[in-house]
Order: C-alpha cells, then sequence, then structure tokens
C-alpha cells in the first residue's frame, strides 16, 4: 500500500459516539412507542434521531471528530 493512503478510521470519536447514543436512544422510545401505539411519541423520537444526526455533525465540525483538533486517536 501506498504511505499516501489513510485510514478513515472507525468512526471512534466523541462525535461519533454522542451522536450514535442519542440515536439509539431515539430508536429504543420510538420501537417501544410504536408497540403501544402511540403516534406522538413515535414522531417525537424521529424527531430526537434528526437531532442526534445534527448533534453528531455540530461536534465533528467544532473539532471533536476523527479528524479534529480536539480528538486524540488512542491507537497511535
Amino acid at each position: 500500500m501506498s504511505d499516501e493512503f489513510q485510514e478513515p478510521g472507525e468512526g471512534n470519536s466523541p462525535a461519533a459516539w454522542t451522536a450514535v447514543i442519542i440515536m439509539l436512544v431515539a430508536f429504543s422510545i420510538g420501537t417501544v412507542a410504536f408497540f403501544f401505539d402511540l403516534p406522538i411519541i413515535v414522531w417525537s423520537a424521529t424527531g430526537l434521531l434528526v437531532i442526534g444526526f445534527i448533534v453528531g455533525l455540530v461536534l465533528s465540525r467544532m473539532g471533536y471528530g476523527v479528524y479534529g483538533p480536539k480528538y486524540t486517536s488512542k491507537h497511535d
């Protein structure tokens, strides 16, 4: 392999973990609400899912992503 190739990583950063945790909570709430036929809570969980995605993007732009200046890899 070439030395110029840079591995993209596994997304193991504070931005990724925060986004995934928020989305897992939203998905769990939405699943339970769907089972109990609570459409308002299902749509609220959908909104929380979108918020989790936005939080991940914002944290990544703030430097907490894989290539951000505030992130230090534990694999180096």
